[in-house]
């Protein structure tokens, strides 16, 4: 690596006469073209909106449904598998959860790339703590790792709404951190563009008390109603189960064959036999 950025400021270096530009056989003309602006907070805050709010020059595209909750056998955690950029499907088989390790999983919405890579990082800070303190880290300090992390670039454009989900001395836990360092702690969440449908069935049926098979039920069931109405979610169900022993990874069902099982239990009204009430 030295001797390649000696060749690229020597003056008889075999890249300066390739450079062919004014003060090539000088160092002061090896540079990088860097974007115009000194602050870089200033500028995503100008010119980049993360949450649709407002008519900007870059657009973050996102949507997604994940979701995750707690009850009395661990955490289950459940995601679809469709990425799309603006009103285009760029894939069906996107992994959605990210194995942090064997008793700690990560969801990702809203950016792909900003959450894959700040979770990788996490991933990183997880193991040095392990090396260092000879115990797994809890589940609370991983989602506050986490929100530290991304609170540093808050306003520069990161568009992120993750779920840190496990298992520690503690029992399940379950935290929310986004791209602005929110983090909070609770029993249920949903995350993405189609997480409103989800908490329609998760609110509906959601109890602590639920059994495995009664959860993953619930779970699957939340994920493929929030695919058939919400277009920028599909795929398949990717489900994963932590308990005391680490996380379970259940098989993956597409939501084009759940269509059959679960679509005929939804109640359409007839206009026609019960029409709307005028004066309601």
């Amino acid at each position: 690596m030295n001797s390649f950025v000696e060749q690229l400021v020597n003056d008889n270096g075999p890249a300066a006469s390739d450079r062919g530009c004014e003060g090539a056989g000088q160092a002061s003309g090896l540079h990088f073209e860097l974007a115009a602006g000194g602050n870089p907070g200033a500028f995503a805050q100008h010119f980049i909106d993360v949450k649709s709010e407002r008519d900007s020059l870059i657009k973050v595209a996102h949507g997604t449904t994940t979701l995750a909750f707690k009850f009395k056998e661990g955490v289950m955690v459940a995601t679809d598998s469709r990425a799309t950029m603006g009103q285009v499907i760029s894939s069906q088989s996107v992994k959605k959860v990210i194995e942090i390790n064997p008793y700690l999983l990560g969801t990702m919405a809203g950016g792909a790339a900003d959450c894959s890579f700040w979770e990788r990082v996490l991933g990183m800070e997880c193991r040095l703590y392990e090396l260092r303190n000879k115990k797994r880290i809890s589940v609370a300090a991983a989602s506050k790792l986490l929100c530290n992390l991304v609170y540093r670039y808050k306003g520069m454009g990161l568009s992120m709404g993750t779920m840190v989900a496990g298992w520690d001395e503690k029992g399940p836990g379950l935290y929310y951190v986004d791209n602005d360092g929110e983090r909070l702690c609770n029993e249920l969440f949903a995350v993405g563009s189609g997480s409103t449908f989800a908490y329609g069935v998760l609110d509906s049926h959601y109890r602590f008390d639920m059994g495995v098979e009664e959860a993953r039920d619930l779970a699957r069931r939340a994920i493929y109603h929030a695919t058939h109405r919400d277009a920028f979610s599909g795929g398949v169900v990717r489900m994963y189960w932590v308990n005391e022993n680490g996380w379970v990874a259940y098989p993956l069902e597409d939501v084009g064959q759940l269509y059959y099982q679960y679509h005929p239990e939804i109640q359409l009204t007839n206009a026609v036999e019960t029409p709307l009430n005028a004066n309601a």
